[in-house]
């Protein structure tokens, strides 16, 4: 993975985004930080929906220090914690109070290898965060996505990061209630890996349904899942920082910068080719760069996303979001 085609590049390759609105969960860090970047530098504003205001802030001050200046897009921080989806709405109802237009959803932020934690709404952590929340972002800002999706010459996507850990999901897989959500994976080698798996395979799923439904109405939409590729956000973690001079370099040959990481985000979020070509890239899963790529069987499984959606909606329902 670290040896990277330089077939596209963000700086020279993307085209002047001044007027576009952005919104992308999980922004302050990791791929979310420099996909800001590369969309902001190209003339976006672009909201940076994240859980610490102090956090966020500091991102968005490194962003201006490393030149996302005067002429640049704006770069504005959106309170928005995942781990509720009551807040999830919230925040959506207020991004729609600030702007009257939106024309790039990106679903970036994600839980990756954390230990078993439930929310008190009775659904386990990584799912809610990686999926349901999501789910509810989106569905609170249609309207704004429609809306802006009529105006002339529109190009509207949604940009699901989802990852090739989806690849990994063996066995039957059912998400007919809770209890399929909540597998704890106890007997897989690593539980945590495999639950972020069965994640980002429900991201593959949720996008191609939503395409789906969006293309049977006739909305001119585009959403599109991606592959950031092997992406190096670990190293400079705590328990590997006594090391990190034995192991970056290592990872350097395998793993991508965050920068880089970004590109496919980028590429599926603003790239011209994607406009030009609008029926190709509808409901496609991107590899790193811009490559339309198979992924398994049980990801285009009509029938299993159908599943899933129903019971979100049943859930969500039942609390009354």
């Amino acid at each position: 993975m670290g040896f990277f085609s330089k077939s596209f590049d963000p700086v020279t390759d993307l085209p002047d985004l001044s007027g576009k609105v952005i919104l992308i969960t999980g922004g302050n860090a990791g791929i979310g930080y420099s996909t800001v970047k590369h969309l902001a530098r190209r003339g976006a504003k672009v909201y940076m929906a994240a859980r610490n205001r102090s956090k966020a802030e500091e991102a968005i001050a490194q962003l201006k220090a490393e030149g996302l200046g005067p002429g640049n897009g704006d770069v504005i921080w959106l309170e928005l914690d995942l781990k509720d989806p009551r807040n999830a709405k919230k925040a959506a109802e207020e991004f729609m109070k600030q702007e009257k237009r939106l024309d790039v959803l990106i679903h970036n932020a994600a839980v990756m290898i954390e230990s078993y934690a439930m929310t008190p709404d009775g659904v386990q952590e990584i799912v809610m965060v990686n999926v349901i929340s999501h789910v509810v972002l989106t569905r609170t800002l249609q309207p704004l996505l429609d809306q802006t999706a009529a105006e002339p010459n529109s190009d509207v996507r949604i940009v699901v990061v989802a990852s090739d850990a989806h690849r990994f999901v063996s066995g039957e897989t059912r998400f007919r209630n809770l209890d399929d959500f909540n597998n704890e994976f106890k007997s897989s080698l690593s539980p945590s890996f495999a639950r972020y798996c069965m994640s980002k395979l429900m991201n593959m799923l949720y996008a191609f349904e939503l395409q789906r439904r969006f293309t049977a109405v006739g909305s001119p939409i585009t959403v599109i899942a991606i592959h950031p590729g092997a992406v190096n956000t670990f190293t400079h973690k705590p328990p590997l920082s006594h090391v990190q001079f034995i192991v970056k370099p290592i990872v350097s040959l395998f793993f991508l910068q965050p920068d880089q990481g970004a590109y496919n985000s980028a590429f599926a979020a603003a790239s011209e080719e994607v406009a030009k070509q609008r029926e190709k890239y509808k409901g496609v899963y991107l590899t790193p760069v811009g490559k339309i790529v198979e992924p398994t069987k049980v990801a285009t499984d009509e029938g299993l996303a159908k599943e899933l959606w129903d019971t979100v909606d049943k859930f969500l329902e039942e609390k009354g979001i």
